[in-house]
Parts: structure tokens; C-alpha cells; sequence
């Protein structure tokens, strides 16, 4: 009997049987949810930072779509719309309260407005206060109270009325950051997701093979970092500007679960689709794949991006499918190029040494 006999015949003896293969799946799978209940729990405590984060493109969105938008004409035609942080100490204004606001006991509706004054508080800090009292319901807010505006630069209101969706009961926003902290841990969990699931199948590579897993998991976590992040400033504005401009003769009120799962998928398809580079990087080192493969399967490969594409996209035109279909066409002139540069055949163990000695 041969060397390679004796090898292959070693090989095959490290193979694990059915039931083998079953338990180190559950061992695999208990891992990755202990991992992900722990980033859970952890994401729960930054879970309406994690939502307002998510809400920003379609607060944006609905902004422009509720509005109505009409040159700036004055009298002398020199008139100029100036930013709040413009104003200086002693200005006099107007304040309108875009949306239901408490201040101490007394409750201010959205919509009312009260003469406002630019000045600086006891400690020196300058604002904007009330220069009349205003009356509700069940108080009397004096004059001087100090007002939601920030000359930072930060509107303290956050989102205007025009900004803000709904919710349709009481324990959906609950469920909402649930789902928040859900999402956000399955991401901060891909690196050690991606260590179990190379865990599960190197027993099934040489051992020389196995060594490829740092440069996998580091190129998979930013593959995918940078398709979540490809998806929600270039590929959901535009999108989701395209939708709402559609409901331009409808009251626009969404709801914050649909939205929500609205871009979390397309981020996290858009996070996974990046892994192609990883794959093939992968793949064309452990010799399964190389770039003569890649080359002669383009056309089988374009119909499956735009299928991908077609699926993935919010909208059914023609322009947005292909905002999505590009980056992966891109990523496929990519993989071989990387298959190229990395690819080599596949060796055993034995080889592999041989080469190295």
C-alpha cells in the first residue's frame, strides 16, 4: 500500500458518520443562538438608537413627499430663508409647535405657535424662550420657558409631524424594537456565525485547506458591512423616493413594522449577495472553482442577477431593478478576478506539503 493509499485511507476514517454529522449540527446550532440571544439582549439596551437609525431615509422621504414646495418670492425679491442657528441674542419670532409637546403639567397642541425670544439662560447658554404665556387646557405656561430648538445645529423634536409613522396597537412598538434588536444582533453576529457554520463543514476539507477560515470570516463580515451599507444610503433613498412619489395624491401614513421589514430585507439580501467575493475567494483557493468556470457561465449568471435582482428590488421598473442588478454584476467581473488571481487545483494534504518542502 502507497502513501496516498494510506493518506486517503486516514482521510476517510476522520469522516463522521450520519448521526455524527446531525450532532455536530445541533452542537453548531445551540452555539449560534446562545450567540445570538446574547447580542440580543445587548442590542435591547440601544434599541430606539438602532430604530432611529434605520428611519432616517424614509423620515427623509416622507418629508419631501408630504410637503409642498414653492419658490421663495418676497417683496423686494430679496428675501432669504436663514437656518435657526442663524439667529443672535435679542431676535424676536414665532414659534409653531409641529407636534404635541409637554411642558411641566401643561400639554401644548401641534399647531400652536407662540412669540418666541432669542436670549441667554442664568448659566449663559443661549435658546430660544417664550416671550408670551400660553394657555392650555389645564395650565398656564408663563413666559421664558425655554424652547425645543437647540442652536447646536439639532433640532430636539428629532422627527417633524410630517416625519413620523404609525403604529395601529398598543404593543407594536414593543414588538417593534424586538424585532429592532433581532435584526441588529443576527448582523453583529455574522462574524461568529460564519466561524460555526466553517466549524460544520472543515471536517469535510484537508487539513491545509482549513487554514483559509481567518481570511473568510474577515472578508465575509466586511463583504457584508459593506452591502448593508451599499443598500441603505445608495439603494433604499432612491427607492423608496420612487414609492412615495407614486402616493402623491394619498395621505401618507406608514407603518413603522412594514417599513422596518421593508429595509431590513433589502439589507440584509443586499449584505449577503456582497458575500460573492468571500465565496469565491474560498472556493477558487480550495480549487473548486476558477475563473475559466466564471467566464463561460456569464450568461447563465446574468439571468440569475437580474431573477435576484428582480426579487430583491421594492419596485418593479425597469431603473430601480437595475440599481440593484449593477453592484452584482460588478461583484461578478470581481469573483473572477479573484478566482484568477487565487485559483489553483485542488490538493490533498500530502501535495500541499510536497509543494512546501
Amino acid at each position: 500500500m502507497n502513501s496516498d493509499e494510506t493518506i486517503n485511507e486516514e482521510h476517510l476514517g476522520k469522516q463522521m458518520s450520519f448521526l455524527e454529522h446531525l450532532d455536530e449540527f445541533r452542537k453548531r446550532l445551540v452555539k449560534s443562538v446562545i450567540i445570538i440571544v446574547i447580542a440580543f439582549v445587548l442590542c435591547w439596551f440601544v434599541s430606539d438608537k438602532i430604530y432611529n437609525f434605520l428611519s432616517v431615509p424614509i423620515r427623509k422621504a416622507l418629508s419631501e413627499a408630504n410637503r409642498r414646495e414653492i419658490p421663495v418670492e418676497g417683496l423686494t425679491g430679496n428675501e432669504k430663508i436663514l437656518p435657526a442657528t442663524s439667529l443672535t441674542q435679542g431676535d424676536t419670532l414665532r414659534y409653531v409647535f409641529d407636534k404635541a409637546t409637554t411642558l411641566g403639567v401643561g400639554v401644548v397642541s401641534s399647531g400652536t405657535s407662540v412669540a418666541a425670544i432669542v436670549e441667554t439662560d442664568a448659566t449663559g447658554k443661549i435658546g430660544l424662550f417664550t416671550d408670551e404665556p400660553i394657555f392650555t387646557n389645564n395650565a398656564v405656561i408663563p413666559k421664558g420657558i425655554r424652547l425645543p430648538v437647540d442652536f447646536g445645529g439639532k433640532d430636539l423634536n428629532e422627527a417633524s409631524a410630517d416625519e413620523r409613522m404609525i403604529v395601529t396597537t398598543a404593543v407594536e412598538p414593543f414588538t417593534l424594537y424586538v424585532t429592532v434588536s433581532l435584526y441588529a444582533a443576527i448582523a453583529l453576529s455574522i462574524p461568529f456565525l460564519l466561524f460555526q457554520i466553517w466549524g460544520f463543514i472543515s471536517p469535510a476539507l484537508y487539513r491545509h485547506e482549513r487554514a483559509y477560515v481567518t481570511p473568510f470570516i474577515a472578508l465575509s463580515t466586511i463583504s457584508f458591512v459593506i452591502g448593508a451599507a451599499f443598500a441603505y444610503y445608495v439603494l433604499f433613498p432612491p427607492a423608496v423616493k420612487y414609492l412615495l412619489g407614486l402616493g402623491s395624491d394619498f395621505q401618507l401614513m406608514l407603518r413603522a413594522t412594514d417599513y422596518l421589514d421593508f429595509i431590513t430585507l433589502i439589507m440584509l439580501a443586499m449584505g449577503i449577495i456582497f458575500q460573492m467575493p468571500a465565496i469565491t475567494y474560498v472556493l477558487s483557493r480550495i480549487g473548486l472553482v476558477n475563473h475559466t468556470l466564471l467566464i463561460n457561465s456569464w450568461k447563465i449568471a446574468i439571468v440569475v442577477i437580474l431573477i435576484v435582482a428582480a426579487v430583491v428590488s421594492p419596485t418593479a421598473d425597469i431603473p430601480n431593478m437595475m440599481l440593484f442588478a449593477a453592484p452584482m454584476m460588478c461583484l461578478y467581473v470581481i469573483s473572477i478576478f479573484i478566482a484568477w488571481f487565487f485559483g489553483r487545483r485542488r490538493k490533498n494534504d500530502a501535495e500541499a506539503e510536497s509543494l512546501i518542502d
